[in-house]
C-alpha cells in the first residue's frame, strides 16, 4: 500500500497515473475546443475549394465532412491543419472524379450543417460565372486555381501538390488567361446547368 503523503522528492507509485487520468480529460477538452473552432472557420471554405475544383455542392459537402472527421482523428499529429485538410480533400475529390463507375442521378440531398438548403446551394452554384469559367480549364490548371482562390501562395501550392513553384506559376498564368478569354467571349449562361 502506498503512502498517501510520500516524503518530499518521492512520490507514490499511483501519483503519475492519477495525473495522467486527470490530464487526459483536460487534453481531450482542449483538443475538442481547438478542433471545433477550426471546423467552424474552415468547413465552408473547404466546400468552396472543392466546388472550385469541380465537385457538385453535395459531393463537396460529403468530402469536406469526411476530411474533417479524419482531421479530428489525427488532430494531434497535424502540423498545418488548413493545408492538411485541403490536400486530403483534394485527393479525395480526384479519386471521386476518376472513379469510372456510373452513378444514378441522386435526389436532392438532405440538409446538413454544411449545406443547410441543398437546393439553394445548387442554384447558387449554377449562377456563378467564375465556376463556369473554372469548368473550362484543364484539371491541373483548375486544381491550382482552386488552391489560389483559397488564398494559398504559389510556393505553398507547389509544396502541397509536390510540383515546382514555376509549374504552379505557369499553370496560374494559363488559367487566368483562359478565364479572361472565357469571360470576354460571354460564354457563361446563368440559366444552364453545367455538366460535371
Amino acid at each position: 500500500m502506498s503512502d498517501p503523503n510520500p516524503p518530499e522528492g518521492l512520490s507514490s507509485s499511483r501519483a503519475p497515473h492519477e495525473d495522467i487520468r486527470r490530464s487526459q480529460p483536460e487534453a481531450r477538452h482542449t483538443t475538442d475546443m481547438e478542433f471545433s473552432s477550426f471546423y467552424r472557420s474552415t468547413a465552408h471554405i473547404l466546400v468552396a475549394f472543392l466546388v472550385n475544383q469541380g465537385a457538385t455542392a453535395s459531393v463537396a459537402g460529403d468530402i469536406a465532412q469526411e476530411t474533417m472527421e479524419k482531421a479530428y482523428q489525427r488532430w494531434q499529429e497535424i502540423d498545418n491543419p488548413p493545408a492538411w485538410v485541403h490536400t486530403v480533400a483534394s485527393r479525395a475529390l480526384v479519386r471521386h472524379l476518376t472513379d469510372a463507375r456510373e452513378e444514378a442521378l441522386d435526389p436532392v440531398p438532405e440538409p446538413t450543417a454544411l449545406l443547410p438548403r441543398p437546393e439553394e446551394a445548387a442554384e447558387w452554384e449554377s449562377r456563378q460565372v467564375i465556376l463556369q469559367a473554372l469548368r473550362t480549364l484543364p484539371p491541373r490548371q483548375r486544381q491550382v486555381m482552386a488552391w489560389r482562390l483559397s488564398d494559398y501562395t504559389p510556393a505553398e501550392i507547389a509544396e502541397q501538390l509536390g510540383i515546382t513553384p514555376n509549374a504552379v506559376s505557369a499553370s496560374l498564368k494559363k488559367a487566368r488567361r483562359a478565364i479572361l478569354a472565357h469571360l470576354a467571349r460571354g460564354e457563361e449562361d446563368p440559366h444552364a446547368r453545367p455538366g460535371y
